[in-house]
């Protein structure tokens, strides 16, 4: 190589081999990544849309059936995001390939860009089919779709990037499930998902306000509805924060190489 040669600043071939691997996996379970949304969509409006919603027929002026929208949507959201991102990392843990990994010409932020962006992008397109499965039971209008684009991508990325950490936490299969059935799904019911928190007496609508899922969920459904239980300004302020934080810790663990190779 001359003097005047210069590698390039970003390996993005390698970025795109992590990122079309992961694809690939997820291609080879495409009849089950699409079917299981559906029906798992389907169910919800059978169950809430039908009980639920024959007694509360509308919240805050919309219908029942089209207020949960956003929050079935974020439930897929972070379940799938921190599911696929944690199994991504994983599995090269397990096989004993992260050793190859990390001596390949590839730095650390482009390998978190190619997991956590392949893991966002299979989060994202289930999201968008609950979206269009939802349209086939009741009426939807979103009044800001820019905003609800933006929802979408940043809770999948800041989501991918919590699933990523736990991937590299886990010494086994149980706990790539632990977190996300003890913590992320409690938190999504009780976050105002299947219904407004103004409908909480006190003092539990103030203690909601502590369940970070809260934000989430009332930013998602302000994009399609113009209205939630908090302003959309701290909705992104807390979904930001989250991002900023995942960032701060992916850092530290490639910096410090804490149970990359072991």
């Amino acid at each position: 190589m001359s003097g005047t040669d210069k590698a390039p600043a970003i390996n993005f071939n390698g970025i795109w081999a992590i990122y079309r691997f992961e694809m690939a996996r997820a291609l080879r379970t495409l009849w089950q990544s699409l079917v299981t949304p559906v029906i798992t969509t389907s169910l919800y409006f059978v169950v809430f849309g039908g009980a639920i919603g024959s007694r509360i027929s509308t919240v805050g002026g919309v219908g029942y059936g089209s207020f949960i929208v956003p929050g079935l949507i974020m439930l897929s959201l972070l379940t799938q995001s921190i599911a696929n991102a944690s199994i991504g990392i994983y599995f090269p843990k397990f096989t004993g390939t992260m050793f190859e990994l990390l001596s390949a010409p590839v730095s650390a932020m482009e390998m978190v860009v190619g997991y956590v962006g392949a893991a966002a992008t299979k989060s994202m397109v289930i999201g968008l089919i609950i979206l269009a499965t939802a349209a086939l039971f009741v009426p939807l209008e979103i009044v800001h779709p820019l905003a609800m684009i933006a929802f979408l991508i940043l809770t999948s990325v800041t989501f991918s990037l919590f699933g990523f950490i736990i991937g590299i936490w886990a010494k086994g299969f149980e706990q790539l499930n632990f977190i996300p059935a003890l913590l992320i799904t409690p938190l999504t019911f009780l976050g105002g998902a299947f219904y407004s928190i103004d409908m909480l007496p006190q003092p539990w609508r103030t203690v909601s306000l502590f369940n970070p899922v809260v934000y989430l969920v009332s930013g998602f459904r302000w994009a399609f509805f113009d209205r939630g239980d908090v302003s959309v300004g701290l909705s992104l302020g807390v979904t930001a924060l989250f991002l900023v934080a995942c960032l701060g810790v992916v850092g530290w663990i490639f910096r410090s190489g804490w149970r990359l190779k072991n």
